[in-house]
């Protein structure tokens, strides 16, 4: 097996991306219309309204890009399908598949050694602090299969978590 080799795949599901893209821009919509069709009587809470509803709508935008791409796992680390490494396998202590756990729905997160840098694509992953998350708008039995898979990976390496 290369290197390089893709192990699992998490890929995000087209009816989930969909109804997620679809939910955030009819909130922000409905906010925008509300904000201009029935105005507050303070002109406050109608910024509040506007602003709300736009940032509703830039975070719809920002999920219907983030969702094209998926997740990977190779021998060396976790990235994106367009190549953006997440974490690398010498940082991972552990994995997080518990029901109670902080993890994205249908998902898994990994425990690293040091602190990553913060970064977010609202539906597939995020990653904060010594935790990143995988999941979200994605197929739970990929992401339960790529769970597994990385904890027998870190099993082998000695590193149980």
């Amino acid at each position: 097996m290369s290197e390089s080799e893709i192990i699992a795949t998490v890929m995000p599901s087209k009816v989930r991306r969909f109804a997620g893209v679809l939910m955030l821009a009819i909130l922000g919509c409905l906010l925008v219309y509300l904000a201009m069709a029935t105005p507050p009587s303070s002109i406050l809470w109608r910024i509040f309204l506007l602003g709300f509803g736009g940032a509703v709508l830039w975070l719809a935008e920002k999920m219907r890009r983030a969702t094209r791409v998926g997740v990977v796992l190779t021998r060396d680390d976790l990235r994106t399908t367009d190549g953006r490494v997440l974490v690398t396998m010498d940082e991972m202590t552990g994995v997080v598949r518990g029901s109670f756990s902080l993890k994205p729905s249908n998902g898994f997160s990994v425990l690293t050694k040091t602190r990553q840098s913060s970064a977010w694509a609202p539906g597939i992953w995020w990653r904060v602090g010594k935790r990143v998350g995988v999941g979200g708008v994605t197929a739970a039995s990929q992401a339960k299969f790529m769970s597994e898979v990385l904890a027998g990976m870190l099993a082998e390496r000695g590193i149980d978590r």
